[in-house]
């Protein structure tokens, strides 16, 4: 009787086994097959991808020379409008120089007299 226990355990192991090893072998397969979907699916999408690329990197790379062109026109505008600028700061600085050199002059002039008189008819 245990022998045939033992017969029918090994029996029902086996086909336990067999079994698995069949769902196994299903869910592998299933999965090799969605792995070469999903394969050709990024391969089609990177194509598109490198398709589509390209062009937007053409039209940025215009856009970026037009940008930097407009760039270099309005830092060279700055410079100038600048130079003009100080050109005309420093010549109007020149002046103010000049007239606060005068205009010292005239007030330390116009004091000296005025304490000159001042000096004569006190006395």
């Amino acid at each position: 009787m245990s022998e045939t226990v033992l017969n029918n355990g090994l029996i029902f192991l086996t086909y336990t086994t067999i079994i698995v090893l069949i769902l196994i072998s299903v869910f592998l397969i299933k999965l090799l097959i969605d792995l070469s979907r999903f394969t050709k699916n990024l391969n089609t999408t990177l194509d598109i991808v490198k398709n589509e690329l390209e062009p937007t990197l053409l039209e940025l790379k215009a856009s970026l020379k037009s940008i930097t062109a407009f760039v270099k026109s309005t830092d060279e505008r700055v410079d100038m409008f600048k130079k003009a600028v100080t050109d005309t700061l420093g010549i109007g600085m020149t002046v103010i120089t000049k007239l606060k050199n005068v205009s010292g002059a005239i007030i330390t002039g116009a004091v000296k007299g005025f304490l000159t008189t001042y000096k004569l008819f006190s006395k």
